[in-house]
């Protein structure tokens, strides 16, 4: 008698633990273990395989549901360039008063390109720096925004480290707001999904990031148009955005997102090359959306 009550206790109690042992919070975005070839996960249709994928990491995540649709070395950390300016987008959002008048340093011009070639002594608004930053990339326009909302590039990393901490991105670590080359800077597909489905809660970011070209005007009068660096804005029309992003180490990186009949999807495509970035975002971002609901 005392030992079936002795198992009975234990089926009762070995859940209590699972769950304690996992902190209560469930992932934004299921995990999956490191290295996983390529394959679709629960929730796709088996008469539609997914496309093949030449990028060396992908996901598909559903924006509504966070359910995952596909997934290939999602969990493998690496360095993502230009697409971690969506976490830069997302702490310039948290420092508040968008509309901050920023005085441009000598400091925030030190970086390669791509650069909009911002002047010291130059002054534009935080909106205005923040759309150029999510169309064109330019890295002294990150610079400065960074300087401004945390008072150096160093303690903007902090905060974007501590931003992508609470969003769950458990394999991230930010050194800058642009994505140049920096030791121990990385994320994963995965992690990147979780920023961009973040961003797209922001009707803000989301019209930046949808915008196909814009005139920029600087202080001296001069104009420049600018057009968006995501080419698939222009081949998909249901594309509404994210960020690009190229480096040698990152090689060809792209987050994009769509939304069709009433469904959004965002695909995190890293380390491709020219020109499979294009094509493997836009065939997936079809599949994931020209198929029926599962």
């Amino acid at each position: 008698m005392l030992r079936r009550l002795f198992r009975h206790s234990l089926i009762f109690l070995i859940p209590v633990l699972l769950i304690a042992s996992c902190g209560g919070n469930p992932d934004p975005i299921p995990r999956q273990r490191p290295m996983q070839p390529a394959q679709p996960l629960p929730g796709t249709i088996p008469d539609k395989a997914p496309p093949p994928v030449v990028a060396e990491s992908a996901i598909v995540v559903d924006i509504g549901s966070g359910r995952v649709l596909y997934a290939k070395n999602a969990d493998l950390p690496r360095p993502v360039a230009s697409t971690q300016k969506i976490v830069t987008a997302l702490c310039v959002l948290e420092g508040g008063d968008i509309d901050k008048r920023v005085k441009i340093d000598v400091s925030d011009t030190q970086c390669e390109p791509t650069k909009l070639y911002l002047k010291p002594g130059e002054v534009y608004t935080r909106r205005d720096l923040l759309k150029v930053l999510m169309v064109k990339s330019a890295n002294d326009v990150g610079r400065a925004l960074a300087r401004d909302v945390a008072g150096s590039q160093e303690r903007f990393a902090d905060m974007m480290n501590n931003r992508a901490a609470a969003l769950g991105m458990r394999q991230s670590r930010f050194q800058n707001p642009h994505g140049l080359p920096a030791t121990n800077q990385f994320s994963t597909a995965r992690d990147m999904a979780i920023a961009a489905r973040q961003a797209y809660r922001s009707p803000l970011l989301r019209s930046m990031m949808a915008t196909k070209e814009m005139v920029f005007t600087y202080n001296s009068g001069k104009t420049i148009k600018l057009e968006n660096t995501n080419r698939i804005l222009k081949t998909v029309p249901y594309c509404n955005g994210m960020k690009t992003g190229t480096t040698n180490a990152a090689g060809r990186c792209l987050i994009c997102t769509g939304e069709l009949d009433n469904r959004a999807v965002i695909v995190v495509v890293l380390k491709s090359n020219t020109p499979n970035i294009w094509k493997d975002s836009e065939n997936l971002l079809r599949w994931a959306l020209e198929r029926p609901v599962s």
